[in-house]
């Protein structure tokens, strides 16, 4: 595991976009695993400036994102769908069949998860970016969730629930249920490109760094993989 330490969010994001881009301009069809969240948008909006400054092309590439909620219309503002939309696709040249996000509104929420888990299966990640939650869950795996676990319908804990409550109106308007890549699949990927900012995540930054391999936290389980960077800025590193 390769820990980056930086001195803000700006230099932060700065750091994650040169690892795609550098990704993306030594192969032209590589597959990117996508997360959502506060932390990548300033890597993204990085992007999108590589990709208007003719830098970089999302052409060929392939994107599959971690996760995305159940029961939320794929339009509505909060849904990754429309995240993933305003903070990126739209902004660069990407083909809408290389998009691949799981369908949390079909109706069918477990077939919705075998069909994404077949993509998955189908294909080699080269970099998956994740963020990481304050419980250590990585996409929606929340602690407890088994290491050998695949693409599957989560029920959302309080304390992510209540973490994502800001960008909704309620509590009571949050999802309770998402549909997420197992652990499994995360880890299938070549190389993983972890990002934490904040003093809120600095005792998770911590526990990952300096704590065991449990399945009681999800992100332990990124130190058995043999190509990890994990880029923390000053305050998310504070108890390091």
């Amino acid at each position: 595991m390769k820990i980056i330490k930086v001195k803000n969010y700006d230099e932060l994001s700065i750091e994650a976009s040169k690892i795609v881009a550098n990704l993306l301009k030594q192969k032209e069809d590589a597959c990117l695993g996508l997360a959502t969240g506060g932390t990548p948008i300033g890597m993204y909006q990085n992007l999108i400036k590589m990709y208007r400054d003719g830098e970089i092309s999302f052409r060929n590439i392939k994107t599959y994102n971690l996760d995305e909620y159940c029961d939320l219309d794929q339009n509505h503002s909060q849904s990754y769908y429309s995240y993933m939309h305003e903070h990126l696709f739209n902004n660069i040249d990407i083909s809408k069949d290389n998009i691949h996000i799981p369908e949390g509104n079909s109706g069918n929420n477990e077939e919705a998860c075998r069909k994404f888990n077949e993509l998955l299966n189908q294909s080699t990640i080269d970099l998956q970016v994740l963020g990481i939650g304050g419980n250590g869950h990585i996409g929606f795996n929340e602690p407890g969730t088994p290491f050998n676990q695949e693409t599957f319908v989560v029920e959302l804990t309080d304390k992510t629930r209540n973490d994502n409550k800001r960008f909704f109106d309620s509590i009571e308007e949050v999802p309770r249920y998402a549909i997420t890549m197992g652990i499994k699949n995360i880890v299938q990927a070549k190389k993983i490109l972890l990002l934490a900012s904040g003093l809120g995540k600095a005792e998770a930054v911590a526990r990952l760094i300096n704590g065991e391999i449990s399945e009681g936290f999800p992100a332990s389980i990124l130190k058995r993989h043999d190509n990890v960077i994990v880029i923390i800025d000053e305050e998310a590193a504070l108890l390091l």
